[in-house]
């Protein structure tokens, strides 16, 4: 087994080479104002890329309705049909775009062909592998903070599979995998410590291995996988496709190979994209609800319900409507976030307005994100007049008064919205590079100003 691959962040608050010049957006203030709101936000990017995939190795044509229409679902689109598989947009009824009807690839072409991943951890991390099946030589590459995330399990795991990777050493973008037609498949140890998607990776395909696969985690110093409910959606929906899936022994999964059955499914709203809605509602002592909130969810912003009351705030989810209401004082946390790292940058937002102290543990995985989340988050927040600092695993947040001032995206979606949040309460908080959060939310700036401008008596 090799040693774990270290993090190397996409973006270090400090880097020598000066950062790329954004427009810089006002964040819209509110002050003593209580946000109250009632909206919902386009589909799960989680949800809509893993179904995509699969759609493109199911037995028969799939559709997606109500997916969501962003720049990483649409990179998956795009590498999907570099390997052969037919997407189309068909109307449909989401508040948010068309469906989505896949025809599966045929896996028959031999000419060479380059991904575009963006900088879309699921594109990166899921397609290689749907890539072994084939009979091509196919080439990842993506942005420059793509190339320093971590891949080194996933092109070690290819190779493990019997696939010849070209990547120089790097472990990490751009790499090519030469498809051999097939995988045999069997049995295969990763380190999946940086992050749930190299074991959702393999799991995803694994059914068309030729005797299926049995994948064992083995962490450094017995570290778990992160994000685990990532892993548990990603067996959830595999089972829903008729995949058998036993996940009985911990940090080891067994995929039968079999057919992944065609599907016509509706994808659930990003639950960790209202996020930031909610928050608004904690921030400034008011209330937001999200109807259409699932009962039942593998989606780690459902952890919503968990983390907002933390903070003094009410939450109910009744009748099919999610709803906060945000507490005269906003008090500080002590949380672990292990699995829904993805949330911390909005829960940082919140402890930077908080009373009371905060501390935010087993997050050292988000140093592997879009960007170092841990650094940037600390950077910002103090640039803001705040006082907080990295953790081993985490962060320490303590009370401050906030000024205006610059917050820096990093070329983030979830930094840019944490700014946001920061600027409901904090005046004159200028967001660079909102426009990254086309990433998973294109339509954050409307919906954001349709938030703010929404009065008691809405």
């Amino acid at each position: 087994m090799n040693p774990p691959e270290a993090p190397v962040p996409a973006a270090l608050p400090d880097a020598a080479e000066p950062a790329p010049q954004h427009e810089l957006w006002p964040a819209p203030f509110v002050g003593d104002r209580p946000v109250v709101a009632s909206l919902t936000v386009p589909g799960s990017k989680s949800l809509t890329n893993r179904y995509l995939l699969l759609a493109a190795l199911a037995d028969g044509p799939c559709r997606l309705r109500s997916p969501l229409h962003s720049r990483d679902s649409r990179l998956m689109v795009e590498a999907l049909r570099a390997l052969g598989a037919r997407v189309e947009e068909v109307e449909g009824a989401g508040d948010f775009g068309p469906d989505l009807v896949v025809t599966p690839a045929s896996w028959d072409d031999t000419e060479p062909v380059t991904v575009d991943c963006g900088l879309a951890g699921t594109v990166m991390r899921f397609v290689p592998p749907v890539a072994a099946l084939g009979r091509r030589a196919v080439t990842f590459d993506g942005d420059p903070g793509a190339r320093v995330r971590p891949m080194g399990p996933v092109v070690e795991a290819l190779r493990g599979l019997g696939l010849r990777v070209e990547d120089e050493g790097r472990g990490r973008l751009p790499f090519t995998v030469h498809g051999a037609g097939g995988v045999r498949g069997g049995e295969l140890v990763i380190d999946a410590t940086a992050s749930s998607q190299f074991v959702s990776a393999l799991l995803l395909v694994g059914a068309r291995f030729e005797e299926g696969l049995v994948l064992r985690h083995r962490g450094a110093d017995g570290r778990g996988v992160p994000s685990m409910p990532h892993v548990e959606m990603t067996v959830e929906v595999l089972r829903e496709l008729g995949v058998d899936v036993d996940d009985s022994v911990p940090d080891e999964w067994r995929v039968a190979p079999g057919p992944v059955r065609a599907f016509d499914v509706e994808i659930e709203q990003d639950l960790s994209n209202a996020g930031p809605f909610l928050a608004a509602a904690v921030v400034t002592g008011g209330r937001v609800s999200v109807p259409r909130w699932p009962e039942r969810t593998t989606q780690g912003g459902d952890h919503w319900k968990q983390i907002l009351p933390a903070f003094g705030a009410e939450a109910e989810l009744a009748g099919g409507t999610f709803t906060v209401g945000g507490p005269a004082v906003v008090t500080g946390v002590d949380l672990d976030l292990s699995e829904a790292g993805e949330l911390a940058p909005t829960v940082a937002a919140i402890c930077a307005v908080a009373t009371t102290p905060s501390r935010l543990r087993g997050i050292a995985h988000l140093r592997g994100h879009e960007t170092d989340r841990l650094a940037a988050l600390v950077a910002e927040i103090n640039r803001l007049g705040g006082d907080a600092e990295e953790t081993e695993d985490g962060l320490v947040v303590r009370p401050a008064p906030l000024h205006g001032g610059t917050f820096r995206s990093y070329e983030d979606h979830r930094m840019a919205t944490a700014g946001a949040v920061v600027g409901l309460v904090v005046p004159d908080v200028l967001v660079e590079n909102i426009a990254t959060t086309a990433k998973t939310l294109p339509e954050f700036p409307r919906l954001w100003a349709e938030l703010v401008g929404t009065d008691r008596g809405a």
